[in-house]
């Protein structure tokens, strides 16, 4: 019921935006102040002739937003992040940090159930990519998904993990909710923050210490951004296989380098020799994705992480796929890797 009325009252306070919201090609939507609103459609932006009334309009509407999700935003406290109840995502600025009144993005996802067979007929993949990747899965190897904002990190996600066993159980960790897989036996975990007083946050880490406990077969981090990393790789290099997570990289070697970065944000004192030791042996593959310049979302690295190589003092990886020429092909690593996943599966 509470949901039913917020989200009544959500439509007359963002009427502006109505259609927009309704509209399944808008992925997202970027409001800059009263008088500027762009979309995102496919993969372009493009600006429309939608206008709020004012300023004041706009706070209106994301003090509601903030009630609901058990949050606030005010002078104070100007950075909003919350879900609405569509499952859309909404980050809110306020000034004096933004000028021209409140700055909003609300990244709007899918209704229908991205599969890898969609993937493939938009043209993210080929079908012997899909294949392999299922694999992968199937095959309980950690992987990361990382890509620059909008590239479709947790779409991929998504479609990954429900690529795994039904007979498994499966945990999913997140800031806010986002991931929806479409299979049996997941159970969601969403962190919190902090009230008024500073009290009552849940962060990452102490979900993914819970997690442990909770006899999972697969945990999904929906976004490593800081210090968790370091507790995935700790349980990837344990004995728990098949971790999924996705994080903002532009390269394979870029990707790992911000696993260093964020595992070294803990308050475990490991020399950095230790942590590259871990990547090298916790993270199994990289699948970078990426946005075009035509708006276009495809894979452009499927890469096989070796491990850390003491003597040269840099990971060995090896492209299984690559973007070459607008096409992602088979790279010549693809063929050993393939015969040793068979054995795994077996």
């Amino acid at each position: 019921m509470q949901k039913e009325i917020f989200a009544k009252s959500l439509r007359s306070l963002f009427s502006p935006i109505a259609a927009l919201l309704e509209d399944a090609s808008v992925s997202e939507i970027m409001i800059n102040g009263p008088r500027e609103v762009f979309i995102e459609r496919r993969g372009q932006l493009e600006r429309t002739d939608v206008q709020f009334s004012s300023s004041a309009a706009i706070l209106a509407a994301l003090r509601n937003v903030a009630q609901y999700a058990g949050t606030y935003i005010d002078e104070r406290n100007p950075i909003l992040e919350a879900q609405l109840p569509d499952g859309s995502r909404l980050e809110a600025v306020l000034s004096p940090i933004v000028q021209d009144g409140p700055a909003v993005a609300i990244r709007r996802f899918s209704r229908s159930t991205m599969t890898l067979g969609r993937l493939i007929e938009l043209g993210a993949m080929t079908e012997q990519v899909a294949t392999v990747l299922q694999n992968l899965v199937v095959a309980k190897c950690n992987m990361v998904v990382a890509g620059g904002t909008g590239s479709g990190k947790t779409s991929l996600l998504n479609v990954l993990a429900g690529c795994a066993p039904e007979g498994e159980r499966v945990l999913v960790l997140e800031d806010t909710r986002e991931i929806q897989i479409a299979r049996g036996h997941v159970l969601y975990m969403e962190a919190r923050k902090p009230d008024e007083q500073g009290q009552g946050a849940i962060t990452i880490r102490e979900l993914f210490r819970a997690s442990l406990r909770m006899r999972p077969d697969r945990i999904i981090v929906g976004e490593i951004r800081g210090a968790e990393a370091i507790d995935m790789l700790q349980a990837m290099v344990s004995g728990h296989g098949g971790c999924l997570s996705t994080l903002h990289a532009s390269t394979p070697n870029d990707t790992l380098a911000r696993l260093e970065t964020m595992s070294m944000m803990s308050d475990l004192t490991l020399p950095l020799s230790a942590v590259r030791s871990q990547i090298g042996s916790g993270i199994d593959v990289i699948v970078q994705v990426a946005r075009l310049a035509d708006g276009a979302r495809k894979l452009t690295n499927v890469t096989e992480v070796v491990g850390f190589d003491l003597s040269s003092n840099a990971y060995v990886l090896r492209d299984l796929f690559a973007l070459r020429d607008g096409k992602l092909s088979a790279m010549p690593a693809l063929d050993n890797y393939e015969a040793r996943l068979t054995g795994v599966q077996r």
